[in-house]
C-alpha cells in the first residue's frame, strides 16, 4: 500500500527552495514518487514538474491509481499555452504510467483557478486540471485543503454532458475496434463505409481514425460535405476543394494548379495530377479521404441541385474511383453519414453509380455490456459516482447500446444527485428515477434520431409505428411482403430480430412511439375506444375554452362578450350568473358552459374572429364540432362505439387539437 512520503531516489535539486516547500506540502498526503525534471515550451517558456503516487483515500475517493503530473508555472499572468506542457510530460513517459484524467498546476497567477475554471468551460473535452497558487498552498491549512480542492473540480464538472463529437481520446469509449479496423482497411487499400443513426459517435469515430493514422505517419483529410463550401460547389470546383483541404489541414507547402484549371473538360485529369504531385512530393504513405455527412452530396436527398437532381455524383466519383483504380497506393476513402443510399442506388439519371456495390457498408454498432460498463464506470467515479453492477446492463438494455442516450440519461442522473454527499452510490431506485426524467425530457433527443428514418426511409418509418402501438399484424405483412422493410432498421440498431420475431432494441424509441401515436392505435376494444374519447375531450376544453374567451373579448370587447354568453339563460339563472367576472364565465366549476355552447359562441361570430382561426368554412366547422359532441358526450360512452365513429372522431379531433395548439404558442 502507497504511503504518504518521497521516494528515496527522488532528486529535487533542479527545484527552487520555495518550490520544495510545495513538494513537501503534498508529500504530506501523496507519494512522491519522481522528481521530474524542465519542460520547454518554445524558446522562452519552461516549466518544471513532478509526479505524484496517490494513497488509498485519494484512490478510493477520485479512482485514480497511476501518477499525476505536476507542474510548476513561475509566471504571474496564465497563458493557455501552459497547459501545453502536461501533454509534452505526458510524451515523455510510457503511456499506461501517467494518470491522464486529471494534472495539477501550481502558479504565481493569484487568479488561476478562476482562469482555469473559464477556460476548461470552453473546452469540455480536456482533462481535469487542479489548480493552486503557491502563496495559498503554502500557507498553514488544516488536513482537508488539498483533498477539498479536489473534491471542487472533480465533482462540480459533468463529464457525461458531451454534446459535441469528440477530438480527443480521453473520454473516447467503445470504439477502439472499429476505429483499428477502419485504419487496417485504409493500410490494405480498401474503401469503406460508416453509416449510423445520428449521435452514434460517428463524427469522433472518424476523428479516432484521422488520430491513429497521424500517429502512425500517415495523411488524412475529412470533408464535411454538410457545410455550403463544399455541397455548393460543382463536382470540378468540388475536386478542386478537396485538394485544397488536403494541403491545408496538413500544412503541405505543394505548388498545386489553380482553381481556374479546374474546369469541367480537365477537372479529373487536372486533380489526378495534383494529388500524385502532393503524394510524390511529401513521401508519405496513401492518403485516407474522408467524406463525412455523404448525404450532402447524394441524388435524391442533397440540398444542392446539381447534387440532388443533375449528375454531379456521377462526375465526381467517377473521377476518384478512376483514379484509385490507376493508383493503388495513392489513396483511399471513407465515406461516412446517416443515410447510406449513396451505396444503394445502382443508376442515377440512367448511368450506372460508380460506387454502387463497391464500398462495404458498415453500419456503427451499438456498446455491448463491456462498453457500456467501461464508459460509465470511469467517468461516473471521476465524478463520485458509484453505480451498482446491475445498473450497466439495464442501460445498456434500456437505451439499445446508444452512447449519445446512455450518457445523456446517465447526466440526469448527476445532476439528481448532485447536493449529496460524494461519493454516492447509484442503486435501481435512482436508476429508474433518471430513465423517468430522461423520458419526460428526451423527445428531442429521440426526434432527432429517428428524423433519418422520417426524413429518409419514411416506409420504414411508418412500420416502426406498427410495432410499438402492438398491430403485429400490419407490422408482419409489411415485413413479409420485403425484407427490405427492416433493413435499415435492423442495421441502425433499433429493432432486434430473432426467430422471425421483431423487438424495440431502444425502449425509449418505443415509449415515444407510442405516446405520439397513442391516438392511432387500431383494433381498440370499447372500452379503450371510450377512454380515448373522454381523455381528448377533457384535455381540450380548457384550451377550447380559453381561446373563445380571449378571441370575443378582443373583437367585442368585454362587455359585449359577456352578454352573449349570458344570452342563453332564462331570467332566474341570468340573476345568479350575472354577478360574476368575464373569466369566471368560462371556469366550468363556476358556471354553465358546455362544448355546443361554445360551437354557438364561435359560430354566431365566426366572420369577425373565428374563421381566421380555423380557416375553414362556417359549415364544415360546425359539422365537426357536432360530430365531436354528438360522439364524445358522456351520455354516449353506455352505447356503442362503432369503428366509423371512432374514425370520425379521430378525425375530427386531431383537426380541432391542431387549431387550437396553434393558437396557444
Amino acid at each position: 500500500m502507497v504511503k504518504p512520503g518521497i521516494n528515496s531516489n527522488t532528486n529535487l535539486d533542479h527545484f527552487s527552495e520555495e518550490e520544495r516547500s510545495v513538494i513537501k506540502k503534498f508529500s504530506s498526503e501523496w507519494y512522491v514518487s519522481h522528481g521530474g525534471g524542465i519542460i520547454k515550451l518554445g524558446a522562452t517558456s519552461s516549466y518544471k514538474y513532478f509526479l505524484l503516487k496517490p494513497v488509498s483515500n485519494y484512490q478510493e475517493l477520485f479512482n485514480i491509481e497511476r501518477e499525476i503530473i505536476v507542474v510548476f508555472s513561475n509566471y504571474t499572468n496564465f497563458q493557455p499555452r501552459t497547459l501545453d506542457s502536461f501533454d509534452a510530460v505526458i510524451n515523455k513517459y510510457q503511456e499506461l504510467r501517467i494518470e491522464r484524467v486529471c494534472s495539477i498546476l501550481i502558479s504565481k497567477d493569484e487568479k488561476i483557478a478562476d482562469k482555469i475554471k473559464t477556460l476548461l468551460k470552453g473546452d469540455s473535452e480536456y482533462q481535469i486540471i487542479i489548480p493552486f497558487n503557491f502563496n495559498e498552498i503554502l500557507k498553514e491549512h488544516d488536513s482537508f485543503f488539498i483533498r477539498n480542492r479536489f473534491l471542487e473540480h472533480f465533482y462540480s464538472r459533468d463529464l457525461f454532458a458531451f454534446q459535441s463529437p469528440l477530438k480527443k481520446d480521453l473520454y473516447f469509449f467503445g470504439r477502439t475496434d472499429l476505429v483499428q479496423s477502419l485504419f487496417n482497411r485504409h493500410r490494405s487499400g480498401e474503401n469503406s463505409g460508416l453509416f449510423g443513426l445520428r449521435k452514434t459517435g460517428k463524427t469522433s469515430i472518424i476523428f479516432g481514425i484521422r488520430r491513429v493514422l497521424e500517429s502512425n505517419g500517415g495523411v488524412s483529410v475529412s470533408i464535411d460535405c454538410q457545410t455550403p463550401a463544399f455541397h455548393k460547389k460543382r463536382w470540378f470546383s468540388a475536386l478542386y476543394y478537396v485538394i485544397d483541404e488536403l494541403k491545408s489541414q496538413n500544412k503541405f507547402e505543394v505548388q498545386t494548379s489553380e482553381q481556374s484549371q479546374y474546369t469541367e473538360e480537365d477537372a479529373a485529369s487536372i486533380f489526378e495530377k495534383d494529388i500524385v504531385k502532393i503524394h510524390d512530393e511529401i513521401k508519405r504513405e496513401s492518403f485516407l479521404l474522408i467524406f463525412d455527412e455523404i448525404e450532402h452530396i447524394t441524388p435524391k436527398i442533397s440540398g444542392s441541385e446539381h447534387w440532388n437532381t443533375g449528375s454531379d455524383f456521377i462526375f465526381f466519383w467517377q473521377t476518384l474511383r478512376s483514379i484509385f483504380q490507376k493508383n493503388k497506393q495513392l489513396f483511399t476513402y471513407v465515406i461516412a453519414g446517416t443515410n447510406p443510399k449513396c451505396v444503394e442506388i445502382d443508376t442515377i439519371n440512367g448511368i450506372d453509380n460508380p460506387i454502387f456495390c463497391q464500398i462495404p457498408l458498415e453500419y456503427i454498432p451499438p456498446f455491448n455490456f463491456s462498453q457500456t460498463r467501461e464508459m460509465v464506470r470511469k467517468l461516473s467515479r471521476i465524478m463520485g459516482l458509484q453505480f451498482d453492477e446491475t445498473i450497466y446492463g439495464k442501460l445498456t438494455d434500456d437505451f439499445g447500446g446508444h452512447p449519445f442516450l446512455i450518457r445523456n440519461v446517465c447526466s440526469i442522473i448527476y445532476r439528481l444527485v448532485s447536493n449529496e454527499q460524494r461519493p454516492v452510490r447509484i442503486d435501481k431506485s435512482i436508476y429508474t428515477k433518471g430513465v423517468d426524467t430522461f423520458n419526460e425530457e428526451s423527445e428531442h433527443y429521440i426526434k432527432m434520431i429517428l428524423g433519418v428514418l422520417k426524413d429518409y426511409y419514411n416506409d420504414e418509418f411508418e412500420i416502426l409505428k406498427f410495432l410499438a402501438l402492438g398491430d403485429i399484424k400490419k407490422f408482419d405483412e409489411c415485413v413479409t411482403s420485403s425484407k427490405d422493410y427492416t433493413n435499415h432498421l435492423r442495421g441502425y440498431g433499433i429493432l432486434d430480430e430473432n426467430l422471425r420475431n421483431y423487438s424495440f432494441k431502444i425502449e425509449s424509441i418505443k415509449l415515444f412511439l407510442i405516446n405520439s401515436n397513442k391516438y392511432k392505435k387500431a383494433n381498440l376494444s370499447q372500452e379503450e375506444m371510450i377512454a380515448e374519447i373522454s381523455e381528448r375531450r377533457n384535455n381540450i376544453e380548457p384550451s377550447l375554452r380559453k381561446l373563445v374567451s380571449q378571441t370575443l373579448r378582443t373583437f367585442l370587447g368585454e362587455e359585449e362578450a359577456k352578454k352573449q354568453v349570458l344570452a342563453k339563460h332564462g331570467q332566474k339563472k341570468l340573476a345568479r350568473y350575472d354577478s360574476l367576472s368575464y373569466s369566471e364565465l368560462f371556469d366550468a366549476n363556476k358556471h354553465e358552459i358546455y362544448w355546443d355552447d361554445l360551437r354557438e359562441l364561435m359560430r354566431k361570430n365566426w366572420e369577425i374572429g373565428f374563421r381566421n382561426i380555423f380557416s375553414e368554412t362556417v359549415d364544415l366547422f360546425n359539422a365537426r364540432m357536432c360530430i365531436l359532441n354528438t360522439i364524445g358526450r358522456s351520455d354516449a360512452h353506455s352505447k356503442i362505439v362503432s369503428d366509423a365513429d371512432m374514425q370520425s372522431f379521430r378525425g375530427a379531433m386531431s383537426w380541432l387539437e391542431e387549431k387550437v395548439n396553434e393558437y396557444n404558442r
